[in-house]
């Protein structure tokens, strides 16, 4: 079915509504709903990344839906058919920070009426949201799953360490001017996506937006047949460079002449049966619409510092609601942070459930790999409930 809006047709699934809902934190936000028909039903909220939209759960909305839940899937603040945020790369960006994210959800769920969730469930960026959440407000968000990000929880404040200053320099180092000194010379994508020329470089690309995001979601999908990740050893230029051109770029390259070459053919386009041209072109036209500055800005707050800045509000507090990470097999996103997967599940999280990997998969994982991916999460969700029936 389509569901017509002011800005044009949305290629959805049958039994998936848009609407939008005032979020009680400054946002008109446009929303995906399945399983709204009965309002005391459990509700699940899923938070999508970049550069994605909330029409990325389509796949798995009515699954869910139909064992049970009613599904929310906003486009978060920066994205898509979402209003009353500011796209200047010269504003504030502090309502682009992870706490101001988690209100927005929290006003967002005021708003339709949900007092709790029975899980929020974030991919890539929306990873960091939903584990946010969780941290912040497990009287809300009662379980969290995590996919293609792990998060890693607060940071620490540096313990016992109050003693004298010593007088001695502190050693730094400067892991991009490391980089740039690599042969060929590299930059890391995070901080290219924090600059102000990445929006235009994209938005304004040569090859166009739509074939621009074709060979982006290609590159970082199980398609491309050189994702095959595997861990690095430590936070170094050497390590780092490792990781394919999407992640650890050339240095002269910005992220539109860094996918160019790893366009898919047209015959490849045709048997791309988890993302057809009709539904790329709906994420192209939202973003030629909006530009990318939106969600270049959480990236912002993530390079500058202010997110664990804010996060340090929380140091030594640990998600204890039950958690879970899903991501592909073919997706380098689990290990693009050496550690962090480890700290996740062993240090952040105190009732991680399961991690797994889902097989013919890359980044975007429920788009990929829908029927799993709905799978894994009933799993969870059933597991919850057989804990609290047992408690």
């Amino acid at each position: 079915m389509t569901t017509n809006t002011a800005y044009g047709d949305i290629p959805l699934p049958a039994g998936i509504r848009s609407r939008f809902v005032e979020n009680n934190n400054g946002l008109i936000m446009h929303v995906l709903e399945a399983g709204y028909e009965s309002g005391d039903r459990p509700c699940l909220l899923l938070l999508h990344g970049f550069p994605e939209l909330a029409y990325s759960w389509r796949k798995i909305m009515p699954t869910l839906a139909a064992a049970g839940f009613r599904v929310i899937a906003p486009d978060q603040r920066g994205y898509g058919r979402t209003t009353g945020w500011d796209d200047s790369y010269d504003g504030d960006i502090q309502p682009f920070g992870l706490l101001n994210l988690v209100r927005d959800m929290l006003g967002l769920l005021a708003a339709m009426g949900c007092r709790s969730v029975e899980a929020v469930i974030g991919h890539d960026a929306g990873s960091g949201v939903a584990g946010c959440s969780a941290l912040t407000r497990p009287d809300i968000f009662r379980s969290v799953v995590m996919m293609s990000a792990p998060f890693t929880g607060a940071p620490r404040f540096p313990f016992a360490t109050g003693k004298a200053r010593s007088t001695r320099p502190a050693a730094t180092g400067d892991i991009h001017a490391e980089m740039a000194e690599l042969d060929p010379p590299r930059k890391h994508y995070q901080w290219y996506y924090s600059t102000r020329q990445a929006n235009d470089d994209m938005r304004h690309c040569a090859q166009g937006v739509h074939d621009f995001m074709r060979a982006y979601y290609h590159h970082k999908s199980a398609d491309w047949k050189g994702n095959n990740p595997f861990p690095l050893e430590a936070w170094s230029a050497g390590e780092l460079a490792k990781m394919p051109t999407y992640y650890i770029m050339r240095l002269e390259q910005n992220m539109a002449e860094t996918v160019a070459p790893e366009m898919p053919s047209p015959a490849e386009i045709a048997a791309c049966k988890w993302l057809p041209d009709d539904e790329l072109r709906f994420y192209s036209n939202e973003y030629g619409r909006n530009g990318y500055q939106g969600g270049l800005q959480w990236y912002r707050c993530m390079t500058s510092g202010l997110n664990a800045s804010e996060l340090r509000l929380f140091s030594g507090r640990t998600i204890d609601v039950p958690s879970c990470f899903i991501a592909g097999e073919k997706d380098w996103g689990i290990y693009q942070k050496p550690g962090s997967m480890e700290t996740m599940q062993h240090e952040a999280c105190t009732a991680m459930r399961d991690i797994h990997l889902v097989a013919r998969a890359g980044h975007w994982v429920q788009q990929e790999q829908p029927g799993e991916v709905a799978r894994l999460l009933l799993d969870f969700l059933e597991q919850n409930r057989a804990g609290s029936q047992a408690g």
